[in-house]
């Protein structure tokens, strides 16, 4: 839906904080020059500006670096309206840009047959709040009164975009009556580096500034998104953080319990579990539960919001809607904690899923030309590394988990399930912030390749970025190309050709015709930090198994875009033809007690022939969380099933999937590999 205009005080806000940052620069605005970002290499346009509004370059870097790793996204705001390497904001912009509620109509997130949920879709439409922190509101308009350029050269051309933020930062420094000059103490700009973050509490404004002289002291060096290299030289600072106390910022509630690391800008802000009808089940948005004393926790599923975070926290404390873990702010990495981790949310449409995990969303859109900005990276990185150490959660791509990794429930959800945070999702980089990179462990002949092209220079020609109706797969015509742009996702071909159409998703097109290009048709798309069975190798390109079929895509030894690996496989047992593979893993019949009834198994439409090989994601038990009442006074609830089946996870497609232990063999990958 579309956001509507600011309202009249938001105007005049965002006008009095541009009057005052213009104030505050005593040599007032500098005249426009004609500019290009080639004038310069991206290093000399950085201490250009920092000696022209004496801002320390390390400062100068540090920020922008926390921004957007320096890179320049031309032309195309981050979901908070930021732009250029210093994510300059337009709150307008941010405002104009269409958002959803993340439910499609009849779907049911959480995912159990016993249960069923309706959301009314309804609840989005009036979910109200503040888009943007109005700390972070309109940065674009204070730096163009500032430096006296035209915001349009301020969101496209970098060496402007860097002027601005270098004169905001002066500004703000200034404000705070502390010393300027490029030549001045970097420990003396702590309270201005927090201001620029945008935050509106305290801790956020800490927590953002903390990260930047982190990042100093490590220093840094790497290739923009557009072929410029940029280093900044390591440096140790002790920053002198009085500054930050004067900045007048709201201090979070951080109870204790709250479930987020230390250092992190963190705050609790509950999701209701209450009545809302005569039924036991008429109740949200979550479930109960004694995690992991009563069921481990295997999963933790990454979301966007396909919205803003103010209206997305509004939701997520509607009782008749669904309720999940996080939601984590775009702006400066701001995190709220709705629902404790021993509870399960209603957040990934697949009950097995649900009851088994986290699920944090991210304020951001899987293909409205958005970007996702590296402040909440760096916070979600944290939040999740926290979490999976705390619980035992392998730190891999078959434990953290996009939304678009979960399986459908049976043949008849698989359509509707979810595809974010979608193709846009920087996985290699997060993983590194999570301190688990994704590496080669293994050769050409140990069976497995793990998914990891370079995110920048792989830039897949998506289409159909503004046209997603939900439950359709093609969008009506026309559909415009989307912007080029960094993406995790491989494409992936029915032969080792960049002509040869791209591979079949029977649970997306059941008629057997190729996927598309089409943002939201994931189906022929592999992503960054998947392990999948190796299938063959001819030339520049590797096959995988995918779908009960080769899946083919570019992997030149020149410029690779999969690392080798060594594990497990799974592949039928000898004797077996095909084999069903399935959504959730539940127990067989005989498990269940009389006063919890029977929850079906029911097969995927995918075909898991003899021959083929799946990458082992691991073993799981069958097993059912029975859930369905307010007070728990349902025959058998809050109580785990547990049966003699078992399951293995394996990397099936795009999304992960289960198969029944008795059906397979587990074998090391490099046994029976193609050579």
């Amino acid at each position: 839906m579309l956001r509507p205009p600011l309202p009249p005080s938001r105007r005049v806000l965002l006008a009095t904080a541009v009057a005052a940052a213009t104030a505050l620069l005593s040599t007032g605005p500098v005249a426009a020059e004609p500019l290009t970002a080639g004038s310069a290499d991206r290093q000399q346009q950085y201490a250009a500006a920092a000696a022209e509004y004496g801002v320390p370059e390390i400062v100068l870097l540090g920020v922008s670096y926390l921004e957007s790793r320096w890179d320049t996204h031309p032309g195309q705001p981050s979901t908070s309206g930021g732009y250029g390497p210093m994510h300059l904001t337009d709150a307008e912009q941010v405002a104009s840009t269409p958002g959803s509620s993340h439910v499609d109509e009849n779907e049911d997130p959480r995912g159990d047959d016993a249960r069923p949920l309706v959301v009314d879709t309804s609840a989005a439409a009036e979910a109200t709040g503040d888009v943007l922190p109005q700390a972070s509101l309109q940065t674009l308009d204070a730096a163009a009164a500032l430096t006296g350029v035209a915001e349009a050269t301020l969101r496209t051309d970098a060496t402007a975009n860097i002027r601005g933020g270098a004169a905001l930062l002066a500004s703000y420094q200034k404000e705070l009556a502390a010393p300027v000059g490029a030549g001045s103490d970097p420990a003396a700009w702590y309270g201005a580096v927090a201001r620029y973050s945008g935050a509106d509490t305290e801790d956020a404004a800490a927590a953002f500034a903390d990260e930047v002289y982190d990042q100093i002291s490590v220093g840094a060096s790497r290739m923009t998104d557009d072929g410029q290299r940029v280093t900044l030289a390591a440096r140790q600072v002790s920053p002198d953080e009085s500054g930050l106390h004067r900045l007048g910022l709201r201090r979070a509630e951080r109870p204790d319990g709250l479930e987020c690391p230390v250092r992190l800008a963190c705050e609790w802000i509950p999701a209701p579990y209450e009545k809302y009808g005569p039924k036991p089940g008429d109740y949200g948005n979550h479930d109960l539960g004694d995690r992991p004393a009563q069921q481990k926790l295997e999963y933790i599923v990454i979301h966007d919001t396909e919205g803003y975070f103010g209206p997305s926290v509004k939701l997520v404390q509607t009782k008749t809607y669904l309720g999940w873990h996080y939601t984590l702010r775009s702006v400066d990495g701001y995190v709220a904690q709705h629902i404790k981790a021993k509870d399960v949310g209603w957040q990934a449409g697949n009950w097995y899923v649900n009851a088994k995990s986290i699920g944090i969303e991210h304020e951001g859109f899987a293909g409205h030309g958005t970007w996702y900005t590296e402040a909440m990276y760096r916070t979600s990185a944290k939040l999740v590394r926290h979490l999976a150490l705390r619980f035992q959660i392998p730190l891999d791509r078959q434990h953290i988990l996009g939304h678009d990794n979960v399986p459908g429930t049976t043949a008849g959800t698989v359509a509707d399930m979810h595809w974010d945070p979608g193709p846009y999702w920087d996985w290699s980089h997060y993983f590194d912030l999570m301190k688990a990179p994704f590496q080669s462990t293994g050769t050409p002949h140990t069976g497995l390749v793990t998914i990891d092209p370079d995110f920048a220079s792989n830039r897949p020609a998506f289409y159909g970025c503004n046209q997603q109706p939900p439950g359709v797969p093609d969008p009506p015509p026309p559909a415009e190309p989307c912007p080029l742009r960094g993406s995790s996702s491989v494409i992936l071909h029915s032969a080792p050709s960049l002509d040869a159409p791209l591979v079949n998703d029977r649970g997306l097109r059941p008629n057997g015709t190729p996927d598309t290009m089409y943002i939201k048709d994931h189906g022929a798309r592999a992503s960054a930090g998947q392990t999948y069975a190796l299938a063959d190798v001819q030339g520049d390109w590797t096959a995988i198994w995918y779908l009960g079929q080769k899946a083919w895509f570019f992997n030149p030894s020149a410029a690779p875009t999969a690392k080798w690996a060594q594990g497990f496989v799974v592949t039928p047992k000898p004797g077996k033809t095909t084999i069903p593979v399935y959504g959730r893993a539940y127990p067989e019949r005989a498990a269940y007690p009389a006063t919890i009834p029977y929850q079906g198994i029911s097969p995927l439409q995918y075909t898991f022939a003899a021959g083929q090989r799946y990458a082992l994601g691991g073993v799981l038990p069958g097993e059912y969380y029975r859930a369905v009442s307010f007070d728990g006074s349902a025959p058998g609830d809050r109580t785990v099933v547990r049966g003699e089946n078992q399951y293995v996870q394996i990397q099936f497609g795009h999304r992960v999937m289960f198969a029944n232990l008795d059906d397979v063999l587990i074998l090391p990958a490099a046994v029976g590999a193609p050579q």
